[in-house]
């Protein structure tokens, strides 16, 4: 049964991200252009549900210190460098949701894809008198150190859109994000769809170590082998997130497995780098060989309306109105949910050309 604190959170963040529509504009990579409407970008929560289950986390269990954020010094930690869309986006989305609440003073870094960074990172914003910390894991692992850290200082942190194998309302309060099994089935669903239910399938894995790589693996397989075992899953590699690391391998599996029909990538940057690929082989990426990916990017979301892509599921990164929202009932007393678990939309032929607004 839903409790009527947990209610109140629900509505509020959903009102928080609808109000601060443009907190998601991106600069985009490559030969994208900046978006500048973000109105069918704003994040929606899912009613709570087993997604959002556990008793809660609360400012006194926690043990923090209740704070006004137009008061407060705040962190927050980006994992991966911003070459990405999702980073570029996600860490605009903080800064410019921050700017709209007046907090005093927003510290910002980038641990570069390197965990030991990261760690260091949050001990130097600590340091500098972090009372709330935003962190981006780069793994699920690994950052021990740092939450211990901001643990001996009662300061509360709430992680987005990767979860850490830690304990919720002791090492961090919650964890804001996509279902990412989830995806991973509605990646295999779109998948069926466009090829028939046959063919011979590659998987471009992202980083290794972080739940949304495990999870949108899973979920597409488990997917398949239910609905689909006449797509055959013929190689999995990992892309590293990247799309040169997705190029580079997506070259190699053409020549080792030449008979692939399609690509399922975990996130879009590789998705648009084995188009590259495909194209630099003679092949027709959308029609010789199918691609569906994961993230909402305005490139990859532009390529299927330009029919060298077969379907994109979403993973909004514009956590700033979320984050804060959360963060505000957590200092005001409210109950946080362990998972606060976001809605994705879905591209594909038919709407991608009137979505690229929305997309970032």
């Amino acid at each position: 049964m839903t409790s009527p604190r947990r209610s109140r959170l629900v509505a509020a963040v959903c009102l928080a991200a609808a109000a601060a529509l443009s907190a998601g504009c991106s600069k985009e990579e490559g030969t994208g252009a900046a978006s500048s409407d973000t109105s069918q970008g704003a994040q929606v929560v899912q009613s709570p549900s087993a997604d959002s289950s556990g008793s809660g986390c609360t400012l006194d269990v926690y043990g923090a210190t209740k704070i006004d954020l137009k008061d407060a010094v705040v962190g927050f930690s980006q994992s991966e460098k911003e070459a990405n869309p999702f980073r570029i986006a996600e860490t605009r989305s903080i800064k410019d949701e921050a700017a709209k609440l007046g907090v005093k003073k927003l510290l910002t870094t980038n641990a570069q894809s390197q965990l030991s960074k990261q760690i260091s990172d949050i001990k130097d914003m600590l340091a500098q008198g972090a009372q709330l910390l935003i962190v981006a894991p780069l793994n699920s692992d690994g950052l021990e150190p740092a939450l211990q850290a901001a643990a001996a200082k009662h300061v509360p942190v709430i992680t987005v859109d990767r979860k850490l194998n830690a304990t919720a309302c002791k090492d961090y309060v919650a964890f804001l994000g996509s279902d990412f099994v989830e995806q991973g089935k509605r990646a295999a669903d779109a998948m069926i769809q466009v090829t028939g239910g046959k063919g011979k399938v590659a998987i471009l894995l992202g980083a290794s170590g972080n739940n949304v790589t495990t999870d949108r693996t899973k979920g597409f397989v488990d997917q398949l082998k239910a609905k689909a075992p006449g797509l055959e899953i013929v190689a999995q590699q990992t892309g590293e997130f990247a799309r040169d690391k997705g190029q580079q391998v997506m070259e190699q599996l053409i020549q080792s497995k030449p008979d692939i029909t399609a690509v399922y990538a975990e996130n879009d940057e590789m998705g648009l780098g084995a188009v590259t690929a495909l194209k630099g082989a003679g092949k027709k990426p959308g029609k010789d060989v199918k691609i569906i990916s994961i993230d909402g990017t305005r490139n990859a979301v532009q390529a299927l309306a330009d029919g060298q892509y077969n379907g994109v599921i979403e993973s909004n990164p514009r956590f700033g109105p979320l984050a804060f929202a959360t963060a505000q009932k957590f200092f005001g007393g409210e109950s946080i949910p362990e998972n606060v678990i976001i809605s994705d939309r879905a591209y594909d032929a038919s709407n991608a050309k009137d979505s690229l607004s929305g997309a970032y």
